[in-house]
């Protein structure tokens, strides 16, 4: 018996396919027993991709889902999917054309014109999904992408700051420094400009620690949580902020607000402002 091949759609964009990839996903989650597989094609600026996308969609008997806004290129990839029998469905023409009708102008035909206008609003968002990814030590391949490393023993406070930062608009990633385990290798070869260590004044830490124990339910007896130990970590994060020579910030009894603008502050004068990219 031959398998059935999955269905197959072809989201084609000017831009990242963004738009019409949220309204592929709302229709196809109607449907929980779909199968689709979906393909995004994003950025197309010619004919000659036009081409070889019709020429796939023919192949897998795919539908084709447009947000083209280049008039030509529209025309043509309809044109073309008409030609050889493919199903092709226009998110943008339609709408763009009666918009265009009531104001009596052109539209502009910029692809991706609605992540520009919105860059801020794409870069949090993109900021917050890489922090939670990259969240205690997560992900080390990743690591290098971040704009801010933060490092620090458990419970300093590395992941509400993390997420702090995130929603300002900073990729953060940050690792945890535990005595018992290996430091993961990545971290040795880290830029080092953006690694900030987070410290705590042991008699904090420790409090913040029996506090942790408790809500958890867990023995007092535990090592997390004894004086003599978080004094040693103390030591092993000191040690390691002098191998690696980074900076570290005090974060006892300090506001996240307080402790994010000092890292802020930190990265902008080894960096310069923040750069925005489109």
């Amino acid at each position: 018996m031959i398998a059935k091949e999955r269905p197959c759609i072809y989201i084609v964009s000017g831009g990242s396919g963004a738009s019409g990839e949220q309204v592929v996903n709302t229709v196809l989650a109607q449907f929980q027993q779909s199968n689709f597989h979906v393909i995004t094609v994003s950025n197309l600026r010619t004919r000659e991709r036009i081409d070889a996308v019709i020429s796939e969609a023919v192949e897998k008997q795919a539908v084709v889902v447009v947000t083209l806004v280049e008039v030509a290129l529209n025309l043509y990839l309809v044109a073309r999917a008409r030609e050889h029998g493919v199903v092709c469905i226009d998110l943008m023409r339609e709408l763009l054309d009666h918009v265009s009708a009531i104001l009596g102008v052109q539209p502009a035909g910029h692809p991706g014109l609605y992540r520009k206008l919105h860059r801020d609003y794409f870069e949090r968002v993109a900021a917050i999904e890489y922090t939670l990814a990259h969240d205690d030590g997560k992900d080390p391949a990743g690591w290098g992408d971040a704009e801010i490393i933060l490092i620090g023993l458990s419970r300093v406070g590395k992941t509400p700051l993390s997420l702090y930062l995130s929603v300002l608009g900073w990729k953060v990633a940050n690792i945890p420094i535990v005595m018992d385990l290996d430091i993961h290798p990545a971290v040795f070869e880290l830029d080092t400009r953006r690694v900030i260590a987070l410290v705590m004044h042991p008699g904090q830490l420790l409090t913040h620690r029996r506090l942790r124990i408790e809500r958890m339910g867990l023995s007092g007896t535990s090592r997390y949580a004894q004086a003599d130990h978080v004094r040693e970590e103390v030591e092993l994060m000191q040690e390691l902020i002098a191998r690696l020579s980074v900076i570290s910030i005090d974060v006892t009894d300090a506001p996240i607000e307080t402790s994010a603008d000092r890292v802020m502050r930190v990265i902008t004068r080894r960096f310069g402002e923040k750069v925005r990219e489109i």
